[in-house]
């Protein structure tokens, strides 16, 4: 909204000032520090009335250290994250922006499913909340759309590099414009539709996903959309839950975020601006660049929550939080075209649902081939998701989460290395 008061101010008054508004950079540093002060400001009013109304965790004892005293802790506290990211990109961000539209869409529609869960395990004293089939049908919901629309939408297009030689006059002048030597990598005039997305640890590195129809003959182009929206779905799908799973101990799911947060805003900055994107070597896609406010707004939402997340936590996100931010984080690597670094990216997330999933395996397997006594006896872990089998080997919470951190910079620097790193 801010844009384009601002933009209106400068072209009919000239306004002192209001040009800065045209810069991603400024817009992105007001929405980090309006999301960081709704989050610090309105998080504890938010906190307060989620005692009042007593929207307290209910726990189940499970044997782990310290877990009992957090027995009515406020939940639901993923409203303050959905408030501090949704509210500055409203006042940022260029909303008829296509890909702006589909991230707001994305995190108010998974935070609406989440909220139903976690009013369903509060107020109805249900603890299995929403069915799961329910909450699988509104994660394939929003991936389905999200999958329609950068598939069919006229503004989700990229513009391929060219060579100035064997190539027109135009990219020989465009080099020279760039003082750059004919030859070396410059993008067309044109923006064409394409399901190219980047794939790491490989030059020129794009892949299209209507290559695996090229068996179909002439056209198969045309039938990309098979492809592409299916692995859509199950990817918003697996990271919203893995972020839901991560989501057990206090700053956990937070922090990861937020790392996560902070390399994606340098993945779509440098995609969505023409000189960065020319210079590495990767896919420019226009228009992208804008996604740099709401992901500075989503950081700082994180960073701000973690303020009251942190061990002891005095507040926990619930599935209102923890569904949208792996949702908002696998749509946002779509967008960017990103999707196939999500596995080095959300690592942390990644191997936390890996563990529930081989823990699940294991134990049917030996109870298959061994009993029940025997299958409870040698589980694979101590206790699943990971963090909880770090927990049950007497490892306090606060160094497990630190170090899950840590890991997870480490893969955050390595996703950007992949950038040069062919």
């Amino acid at each position: 909204m801010f844009y384009y008061l601002f933009d209106f101010l400068d072209k009919q008054f000239n306004f002192p000032g209001a040009g800065v508004f045209q810069y991603i950079s400024f817009r992105a540093a007001m929405a980090l520090i309006f999301s960081l002060l709704i989050s610090l400001v309105f998080g504890k009013s938010i906190i307060n009335l989620l005692h009042k109304k007593q929207v307290g965790e209910t726990v189940r004892d499970l044997g782990l250290d310290g877990q009992l005293q957090k027995k009515g802790t406020p939940t639901m506290g993923g409203l303050i994250i959905l408030s501090a990211i949704v509210v500055p990109t409203l006042l940022f961000a260029k909303l008829h922006n296509v890909y702006i539209m589909l991230l707001l869409l994305s995190t108010v529609w998974l935070g609406a499913i989440g909220f139903l869960d976690d009013y369903i395990k509060v107020f109805k004293k249900d603890k299995a909340g929403l069915a799961g089939k329910f909450k699988v049908l509104g994660q394939v919901g929003i991936g389905l759309i999200v999958g329609v629309t950068l598939y069919f939408h006229d503004d989700v297009v990229v513009r391929n590099r060219v060579h100035s030689s064997g190539q027109s006059a135009y990219s020989i002048e465009a080099a020279n414009q760039a003082k750059q030597l004919p030859g070396m990598p410059e993008y067309s005039k044109e923006e064409t539709k394409s399901m190219k997305t980047t794939i790491p640890f490989v030059k020129n590195n794009e892949f299209d996903y209507s290559s695996l129809l090229s068996f179909l003959g002439d056209g198969y182009q045309k039938w990309a959309w098979l492809i592409f929206i299916p692995i859509v779905i199950l990817i918003v799908t697996a990271v919203s839950n893995g972020a839901n799973i991560t989501d057990g101990i206090d700053g956990l799911a937070t922090g990861t975020s937020a790392i996560i947060g902070v390399t994606l805003a340098v993945l779509a900055y440098v995609s969505g601006n023409r000189v960065f994107a020319d210079y590495l070597n990767i896919m420019y896609i226009p228009n992208v660049g804008e996604l740099v406010i709401f992901i500075a707004a989503f950081v700082g939402a994180c960073v701000g929550f973690l303020w009251y997340n942190s061990f002891p936590a005095q507040v926990f996100m619930g599935d209102t939080g923890s569904l949208a931010l792996g949702g908002i984080i696998a749509v946002f690597a779509f967008a960017i075209r990103k999707e196939l670094l999500i596995p080095i990216l959300c690592g942390v997330f990644l191997v936390e649902n890996l563990s529930v999933m081989l823990q699940v395996g294991y134990f049917k397997l030996m109870k298959r081939k061994h009993g029940i006594e025997f299958a409870r006896a040698n589980r694979l872990f101590k206790m699943a998701p990971l963090h909880h089998h770090y927990q049950k080997l007497g490892f306090h919470e606060a160094k497990i989460v630190s170090r899950f951190w840590i890991i997870g910079i480490m893969l955050a620097v390595l996703t950007i290395v992949t950038l040069k790193l062919r």
